[in-house]
């Protein structure tokens, strides 16, 4: 329950796991929740959405025709030297990052020379409306699916709640966090002025913010806020909700995912101080609970809680990212691990990622938005990448084979290890076997500016399963009309 110098939260940024089941099953939980649609998407889409799959599918089968026509008129050979390139490109991807060595040195070359070289003999060919004819398909097709799938559903924002400001706030606030946002933008000037005590987190040594927060409670505080990392505020959330208290969230960390999900403004964190004021709402948010903490959103397994385990991580993230990866891809190091929920099991996963509230799926690493914080249930989000087509066709939501999406009140995580490394909102940590993720719903009164950004309507991932069911399949539309 210490706090850094800085937290860098992370969504799984390497998600890759092996699912023995895909199933998107929902359970519900102590509180009344609005619950997921059970009908198929095409059942529930308004029909404009329909007609935009269809022009998406439209416009991807065009794209095929003209390469077909291109093929039959005398340009087969490179048709067929097209395929190949895209089958290297694959495979060069998949080998950088699986492999050591002169090899992995070569895959990056092939990566970056291969499409130079097609593009060099189209253009010789003086075939280059081809390749552009069909590039603005192929764009159209994406822009045309994802307006599809953006239409199929809009989600409600959170229900806000009147409460009246507090009367003794107490802010902990990390003057590295951000690169300096603290001092960049006055922050602790401003909420003092605003009546908070503010307390910095200077170090040198490390704080136990968790001590520190519980003694200000002790003193009479009434709210509870951070200007820092998701980590921290992940502990100073748990205390709050423990004690029913206020909560504030000021976005002064690095990546400030949860402040994200919560509607504020990530560029200027003195805006989030107006929380302070009479002109403010709460925001009755969940919280994840792991191993006896909370988490604000996600905790994360295999591949990527064993890169953020590394003691070089933090100083290197990308180099380190590199250099564990080609063990953890094809299985040479780290546990073997189990996740079950809701009666569906993953077998022998590479990664698991569980959120506070599952994610928007627009990248398999979890690097979607969350339109809400209240849904009672966990996001689980299991992958495997055992191959290199397997990995594109993940990655282009062409299919689902390997990937498991739950959404769940309860996860458990088994290995063949007494202790398995997690990444907690971006802090690596050692919990002992089985871990068991779950979550508390409403747990969190969190107070938010009433003016304020908001979240905007997310974008979705352009997934081909989708679309053929909302394109093809029909069914009574309660959005028609």
């Amino acid at each position: 329950m210490n706090a850094g110098a800085d937290d860098h939260p992370r969504r799984g940024d390497h998600a890759d796991v092996r699912a023995r089941s895909a199933s998107p099953a929902a359970a519900g939980s102590d509180v009344p929740r609005p619950r997921p649609p059970t009908t198929s998407p095409a059942a529930t889409a308004p029909t404009a959405a329909r007609w935009l799959a269809r022009g998406a599918f439209l416009a991807a089968v065009a794209a095929a025709v003209i390469l077909v026509a291109f093929s039959l008129n005398g340009g087969l050979g490179l048709l067929v030297v097209s395929a190949l390139a895209v089958v290297v490109l694959v495979g060069s991807a998949w080998w950088f990052l699986a492999v050591r060595g002169v090899l992995r040195w070569f895959a990056l070359a092939l990566f970056v020379v291969t499409p130079l070289t097609v593009a060099w003999l189209f253009v010789r060919a003086n075939l280059l409306w081809v390749v552009l004819v069909v590039l603005a398909l192929a764009t159209a097709a994406t822009a045309l699916g994802q307006a599809a799938l953006a239409r199929e559903s809009r989600p409600a924002g959170m229900p806000e709640h009147e409460a009246p400001p507090p009367q003794r706030p107490f802010v902990v606030m990390n003057p590295r966090s951000g690169g300096g946002k603290v001092g960049r933008f006055g922050l602790k000037d401003k909420a003092e002025g605003l009546g908070a005590e503010v307390v910095l987190l200077e170090g040198p040594e490390t704080v136990d913010v968790v001590a520190l927060v519980r003694q200000a409670l002790a003193r009479g505080a009434d709210l509870l806020g951070v200007a820092g990392g998701d980590g921290t505020q992940a502990l100073v959330a748990g205390v709050a909700a423990q004690h029913d208290v206020p909560f504030l969230v000021i976005s002064a960390g690095t990546r400030n995912h949860f402040a994200l999900d919560l509607g504020l403004d990530r560029e200027d964190p003195s805006t989030c101080l107006a929380a302070l004021t009479e002109d403010a709402v709460e925001l009755h948010v969940d919280l994840g609970l792991i191993g006896g903490r909370t988490f604000v959103n996600n905790a994360s397994f295999g591949a990527y809680a064993a890169v953020v385990q590394s003691p070089a991580y933090r100083d290197d993230k990308t180099r380190t990212t590199v250099e564990i990866l080609p063990e953890l891809l094809q299985g040479q190091t780290g546990p073997h691990l189990v996740a079950q929920a809701d009666g569906v099991t993953a077998l022998g996963p590479q990664a698991v990622l569980v959120s506070n509230n599952p994610y928007q799926m627009s990248d398999l690493a979890g690097l979607g938005r969350r339109t809400r914080l209240d849904t009672g249930r966990l996001g689980v989000v299991a992958i495997s990448v055992a191959s290199a087509r397997q990995a594109v066709g993940l990655l282009r939501h062409a299919h689902d084979h390997g990937l498991t999406v739950l959404e769940t009140p309860e996860v458990v995580i088994t290995a063949d290890t007494a202790q398995i490394p997690v990444g907690i909102d971006g802090e690596a940590v050692m919990l002992p076997t089985p871990v068991r993720c779950t979550i508390q719903p409403a747990a969190l009164r969190v107070r938010v500016p009433r003016h304020r950004p908001g979240v905007p309507a997310p974008r979705p991932a352009l997934s081909w399963v989708r679309l053929r069911q909302l394109a093809f399949r029909h069914g009574p539309s309660p959005h028609d009309g």
